[in-house]
This record gives structure tokens, sequence and C-alpha cells, in this order.
């Protein structure tokens, strides 16, 4: 092919991927203002600020070994807001609970919610030590971090982060709240994620197409596994945190079992994106440096990465679940739990149901696609160096 059709064709590419990025940024504009239909349920004549702890008043507060309850008054100087400068006093309710429960001292910097009454500050509550500023640091560099590093690349990531973030925020969650049937929606999102994730990093082609069919058959894969075991575990969705919280907060009709089915699948979603990308950019460049190579060894090719990266992909997922609960596991072994009776547990169950069953669309998602990518590069013939096919 002449130069100036490689040159065009590739612009093409770029031009696809920009189109994209433009797209999913008006979505995520879109979705950013869009109501999630709970807005009433926020408190109304609510402030919040950042405030300085003055001065503090323990003298409400009782200790019992490690754990204080009661509560503190503190003086707050508002240091943000119509009312910045402004004084008030505080109240920390202490209930007990470490996982809850934060105690202050003078020069403390905290999130103050607040009303107010004749333009004055008429009661106020602390809500944490102030970290959103922290929280937004964190975010913008970890933004020029990615940018910095991968370019155009690092951009899509972003805003394929943002769009993944907004999705679940504002249509997987409301909709779950709502009644919708949670595999469903569940799935839906997944889909649309995977999709947009996918053609955003590999390219509206035959890599980005192989990737996003590769992993939606192995998330299928694994929701027909979740649904299957969870019948046969006997695990109930009030296992996760928050979950009978959840039911006492005015949603009793929800179907907790379904929704936590929904959660195993999104859970490993991200890993089987990667695992289906890693075996489809591998057999992106096998068929660059070996155009002639037949299906069968092309296909054997993408099997070759995908047993390679099956072992530590399943191992993330084993680390990924096995850190958010150290603790208890430290407590079952610091109590004499016999192992028997710590792996018959509900709690317990359930995160051997979603490792397990998320492993399995991790293996299942590697032959998968190899075999879509085989199919589709069938008759490909690379066209350059430059080729963004």
């Amino acid at each position: 092919m002449p130069e100036s059709r490689l040159l065009l064709k590739t612009r093409h590419y770029r031009h696809a991927d920009a189109v994209l990025v433009i797209f999913l940024l008006a979505v995520c504009a879109g979705l950013w203002f869009a109501p999630s239909g709970f807005e009433e349920r926020l408190p109304r004549g609510i402030y919040l600020a950042r405030g300085r702890i003055l001065s503090v008043d323990n003298s409400a507060v009782q200790r019992a070994a490690l754990i204080k309850y009661g509560h503190q008054t503190l003086q707050v100087e508002l240091l943000g807001g119509n009312e910045k400068g402004l004084t008030a006093n505080a109240y920390n309710q202490l209930t007990g609970k470490l996982e809850i429960d934060q105690f202050y001292v003078k020069g403390d910097t905290i999130l103050v919610e607040y009303s107010l009454k004749d333009g004055k500050v008429w009661s106020a509550v602390a809500r944490g030590h102030y970290r959103l500023g922290v929280e937004t640091l964190l975010l913008v560099l970890f933004a020029l971090l990615v940018i910095g590093f991968g370019g155009w690349t690092g951009l899509k990531a972003l805003v394929s982060f943002l769009f993944s973030a907004l999705m679940i925020w504002k249509v997987m969650v409301p909709c779950f709240l709502k009644g919708y049937d949670p595999i469903y929606i569940g799935l839906g999102v997944v889909l649309a994620l995977t999709g947009a994730i996918c053609f955003l990093v590999g390219g509206i082609n035959r890599k980005g197409a192989a990737t996003f069919l590769g992993s939606a058959m192995g998330l299928g894969m694994t929701c027909i596994l979740a649904g299957v075991f969870i019948d046969l575990f006997r695990i109930h969705g009030a296992v996760r945190p928050f979950a009978e919280l959840l039911l006492y907060s005015g949603f009793p009709h929800l179907d907790l079992t379904k929704i936590f089915l929904a959660a195993i699948f999104t859970a490993c979603s991200g890993a089987v994106m990667d695992l289906s990308m890693d075996i489809s950019a591998a057999m992106h460049e096998v068929i660059l440096s070996k155009p002639g190579i037949s299906l069968r060894a092309h296909i054997a090719s993408g099997m070759s990465v995908g047993r390679a990266v099956i072992g530590t992909m399943t191992t993330t997922l084993l680390l990924a679940y096995s850190g958010s609960y150290i603790t208890m596991l430290m407590v079952f072994m610091g109590r004499g739990v016999p192992m028997g009776n710590m792996f018959n547990l509900n709690v317990v169950s359930a995160e051997v149901l979603n490792t397990v069953v998320g492993s399995f669309g991790l293996v299942t998602v590697a032959p998968f696609t190899a075999l879509v990518a085989g199919l589709l590069y069938r008759g490909y013939k690379p066209e350059g160096p430059a080729t963004a096919e």
C-alpha cells in the first residue's frame, strides 16, 4: 500500500478514537447532571463546610477498656462556605465501635454538617476528619501520572475510569434501589463498561472487537456459574456489608441475593477485560509479525499467552478479596476456629464463591478470546508498521 494511503488510514483510526472519546465525555457529562431519583432523600437546609477545632470538651466521654462512648462537644471555627469565620458548638457522637467512631483533639480539621437559624449556626455535627481536599489532590496526581506516562492512551484510560464510576453511581445503584432486576441491570452496565473500555484502549478495530467479545463471553460464563452455585451454597445477599442496614433504610423489597450475584461478575469484570486485552494484543502482534500464520497456530499462540497470564490473574482475585478480610482471618486463627467451621460460615463461603467463580470467568475468557481473535483476524493483511488495526 502506498505511504499516503497508509497515513490516511492511520488518521482515520485516530479520528475514530477521538470521536469515541468525545462521545463518552458527552455521556459522562449527561450522567453527571442526570438525577438519580433519590434527591428528595437529601436533607434540606443542611450545609457542609471545613472546620477547625478550637477546643474539646470530653466530660461526657466514658471509657470501657479500648472503647469510648458518649459524646464530645467541640468548639469549631468554620473555614469555608458562606458562614466562613463563624464559630459553633459541634457534637461528635461516640457509639463504641472503632470502625465507625472518630475521636478528635484540638487543632483537628473536620467536616462540619450544620443548619442555620436567623443567620446563625443552629446545630452542628462532626462528620469525620476532613479528607475531601486530600482525596481531590490524590485524584489530580493520579490523572497527571496516567496522562504523563500514557499520553493519548492514558487520557482514554481516564475517560473510561470516569465513565465506569458514573455508570455505577448514576445507573447501577439507582436501578438496584428502584427494584429493577439486578442481574439484567448488572449485566447491561458491565457490558456497556466493557465495550467502552475495550474499544477505548484497544481501538475501534479487530483487537477491540476481540477483547469485547471474549470478555462478554467470559462474563456470561461467570454469571451462569454464579447463578448455579449461589443456590448450591445456600447463600443470601445479606452476608455483604451494609446489606441488612439497606433493608432497614426503607428498601425491604430488594432481592439481596440477586444483588450479591450481580456484584460477583461486576467485581471480576476488570480482571476479565485485562486478560482478554492481553491475549488480543498478543495475537495482533503475532499476525503483524507472521501474516501467513494458520488459524490453528494463531489460536494456539493466544492460548499460550492466556495460560501464562491466568496464573497471576487468578491469584490477583484471591489476594484482593482475602486482603479485604485479613482481620477476619486473624480473628478466626486467634480464637482457634477450626478450618472446617471457618469455611462453612456464610461470610467465608460467600468469599469462596466470589473468588472461585470469578476465577472461572478468567480461565474461560482465555480460550474465548483466542478463538474470537483468531476468527476475526482471518483474511487480515498487515499494511505496514503504522497500522492501527
